[in-house]
């Protein structure tokens, strides 16, 4: 049997220590990383029964579970991972690669032309362990996140995106703050504190 290595050890008595981990367990919810999304909610206000949500990058389902309780099951919730993500009641669950066009188109023609309130993306790359690499390959899961936000959202729709500080991080805020009303950086207690992440959510969005 293959002996784990000391980062992943050290990574596993983490995770199983952690509070998030264990409320997430209690709770019934599907990963940690869906009280990210509450402490949104409740800070923003971003959720609202009734809404037609798109949840980028959904894998294993914590967030899309979190949005669908919120709403009570009045709205509705599109999910889109690369990874299978076993079923959310409530929830249209669609698996592909979000860089490629077959999976756009799939994801359009399940949405069938209805505007969307709030588009979420949670994705990120498999990281490589080389920083510049790495950082590019995020830049372009954000940018089409962005993109397809621009398409698809109804005016003063609203958009939450995980970044990663670093080469282009900049560029991007400052585009986005042309493209919406305002434009927040958010870090989440839920975030591990040695997290290069951040979230931005841009509210208010401007059809161009």
């Amino acid at each position: 049997m293959a002996t784990r290595s000391k980062s992943s050890q050290r990574w596993l008595r983490e995770h199983f220590a952690d509070p998030y981990v264990k409320r997430a367990q209690a709770e019934g919810l599907r990963s940690r990383s869906a009280y990210k999304l509450e402490e949104l909610i409740e800070r923003d206000r971003l959720i609202r029964r009734g809404m037609t949500v798109v949840d980028l990058g959904s894998a294993p389902g914590g967030w899309s579970q979190m949005v669908q309780q919120v709403m009570g099951g009045e709205g509705r919730v599109v999910a889109l991972d690369i990874l299978d993500m076993p079923t959310v009641g409530g929830v249209t669950f669609l698996q592909g690669d979000f860089r490629e066009g077959e999976t756009l188109e799939a994801l359009e023609r399940e949405l069938g032309g209805a505007p969307v309130d709030l588009v979420l993306s949670d994705m990120a790359p498999n990281m490589s362990g080389v920083h510049s690499v790495d950082q590019a390959r995020a830049m372009e899961l954000a940018e089409l996140a962005r993109d397809f936000a621009q398409s698809h959202l109804k005016p003063g729709g609203a958009f939450l995106v995980k970044l990663f500080q670093g080469s282009g991080f900049d560029d991007y805020l400052k585009d986005l703050r042309t493209r919406y009303t305002k434009t927040t950086m958010r870090k989440p207690k839920a975030s591990r504190a040695r997290s290069a992440e951040v979230y931005a959510l841009a509210t208010g969005f401007k059809p161009h």
